[in-house]
C-alpha cells in the first residue's frame, strides 16, 4: 500500500466551524470520506495543541485515516502515528526526518515548483502546493499560482502533489486534470452547513476525474 493513500486532506480551523465543536465537524468529514486531517491551530499553547492532536488522532484512527500536526515536532513525537506538516520556512525536511524517524509521514507546504523539488530531494512524503486560486486566507502568499504550477510540479517531481487555495467542488476537476494527487481544503468543508454532502461531493469529483485519467 502506498504511504499516501488518501486524496482529500482536511485542514482544521476551529474558528471557522459555524459555531459547531471542531470534533463534530472533523468526525462528520471523516465519516463521509476525508482521508487525512491536519491539526492547524497556530494560536494554541503547546499543551492545548497536544491535547487537541490526541483527540483528533483518536478520531482519525477510528476511521482508518491519517492525522498530521502543523509544524510542531514536539507534539508530533508525543502522539503515536501522527505525521507532521511543515511550512515552507520550517526546519529542513531531512533534519525533521532524523528527529521523527522513517515511519512518520512528512508533508510540506510549497509555493513554487522549485520548493516542490527541494522537498522531494530532502525526503518529504508529499507536498501541498498553492495557492492555486484566489482565496482570502492565502493572499499574503502572493498571486495565485494557477493550474500551470501543478502541471509543472507533477512533471518535475514524483511526489504526490495536493492542490490548495480556493479549491471548490466546481474546480476539483481542473486541478486533478493537470496531475494533482488530491486536494487540501479548509473553507470548502469546515463552515459548510452540510459536512457530509460537501465531503461526499468532493470525493466523488476526485474519483470521477481519477477514473477519467486512468
Amino acid at each position: 500500500m502506498p504511504r499516501i493513500d488518501f486524496s482529500l486532506y482536511l485542514i482544521t480551523d476551529r474558528c471557522n466551524t459555524a459555531d459547531r465543536p471542531l470534533h463534530v465537524v472533523v468526525d462528520a468529514a471523516l465519516e463521509h470520506g476525508v482521508g487525512a486531517v491536519q491539526v492547524r491551530e497556530k494560536d494554541l499553547s503547546a499543551r492545548a495543541l497536544l491535547t487537541l492532536t490526541r483527540e483528533i488522532s483518536a478520531q482519525t484512527k477510528r476511521r482508518d485515516a491519517k492525522c498530521f500536526v502543523n509544524d510542531r515536532v514536539d507534539v508530533c513525537l508525543s502522539v503515536p502515528d501522527v505525521g507532521i506538516h511543515l511550512r515552507s520556512d520550517s526546519l529542513p525536511v531531512n533534519q525533521v526526518r532524523r528527529l521523527v524517524g522513517p515511519e512518520r509521514l512528512i508533508a510540506v507546504s510549497t509555493h513554487s515548483v522549485d520548493e516542490v523539488q527541494s522537498a522531494e530531494q530532502q525526503g518529504a512524503d508529499f507536498v501541498v502546493l498553492g495557492p492555486i486560486y484566489d482565496t482570502p486566507s492565502k493572499r499574503t502568499l502572493g498571486k495565485p499560482l494557477g493550474l500551470t504550477a501543478i502541471d509543472m510540479a507533477c512533471r518535475k517531481s514524483s511526489l504526490p502533489v495536493f492542490a490548495i487555495g480556493g479549491i471548490t467542488q466546481g474546480n476539483v476537476g481542473e486541478v486533478m486534470g493537470v496531475g494533482a494527487s488530491g486536494i487540501a481544503v479548509i473553507s470548502a468543508i469546515m463552515p459548510s452547513s452540510d459536512i457530509g454532502l460537501i465531503t461526499r461531493t468532493l470525493c466523488s469529483e476526485i474519483e470521477r476525474h481519477c477514473t477519467m485519467m486512468r
